[in-house]
């Protein structure tokens, strides 16, 4: 009985394993082209380049308003954030860019 619980066990934590592999990445579209950068937000590294900013290995605090907020505020307005299983609505990603208005309105 031991066996069969272990390898039910084992079975578990191989398929949460592969479904974390296979998530995609999070992109942040961008409003305008940016220069190459690279930065950590929400326990990622964000690489951006032309139009986008991507993160291809995640955390469970990726996908969050702080994350989306950091990388507006070290990219740009977004047009979009996601991971390709879901997005950041108007009204989210909307209080996403306030953080680039309010510094773009101090300057």
């Amino acid at each position: 009985m031991k066996l069969l619980t272990l390898a039910a066990c084992a079975a578990a934590a191989l398929t949460f394993a592969g479904s974390a592999m296979a998530e995609s990445p999070l992109t942040a579209k961008l409003q305008a082209p940016a220069a190459k950068t690279k930065f950590i937000a929400g326990g990622s590294i964000f690489l951006c380049s032309a139009d986008a900013c991507t993160a291809n290995a995640t955390t469970s605090t990726s996908y969050s308003n702080d994350t989306c907020r950091a990388v507006a505020k070290a990219a740009g307005p977004l047009s979009a954030f996601g991971d390709g299983q879901r997005s950041f609505d108007a009204d989210r990603l909307a209080a996403c860019n306030s953080v680039v208005s309010t510094r773009l309105a101090k300057n």
